[in-house]
């Protein structure tokens, strides 16, 4: 059973919002593919974000439960960027994001890797280089 998402389609700059392909400010993401294309619109300008993205959820945000995605090492990675909550949640929090939802996940994603580059993801770095060299 697929469990519709309603997301607030913002853009990759902070919260501004857009529209993508002709659609309202809401878009339904029912499916792994529409996830998938939403993300890599989302981080279009740093495309490795998207990659970061695909190896550490296979570009998912939520489980077949219907719940946020957990991290399979660590249960404390949730979401589509996989943002640890034991490091993060409480900085995200206070920035104003909610990383349980898809899009404060992809924000805060964004915030880390403008200040830190890639290296929160350094453990799935082998999968993310393979996907950036093709």
């Amino acid at each position: 059973m697929i469990i519709p998402l309603i997301i607030f389609v913002a853009s990759a700059t902070f919260g501004a919002p857009v529209t993508l392909s002709g659609s309202n400010h809401f878009e339904t993401v029912e499916n792994p593919e529409t996830i998938s294309a939403y993300v890599r619109e989302y981080f279009a300008d740093r495309p490795i974000l998207a990659d970061i993205a695909f190896c550490e959820s296979t570009m998912r945000h939520v489980g077949k439960d219907g719940k946020v995605l957990r991290g399979m090492v660590d249960s404390d990675d949730i979401g589509v960027m996989q943002i640890n909550t034991r490091y993060h949640l409480e900085d995200a929090t206070e920035l104003g994001y909610d990383i349980y939802s898809l899009n404060g996940n992809l924000g805060y994603a964004q915030y880390l890797y403008e200040r830190q580059g890639t290296q929160p993801w350094k453990a799935s770095q082998p999968c993310w280089d393979k996907i950036a060299q093709k």
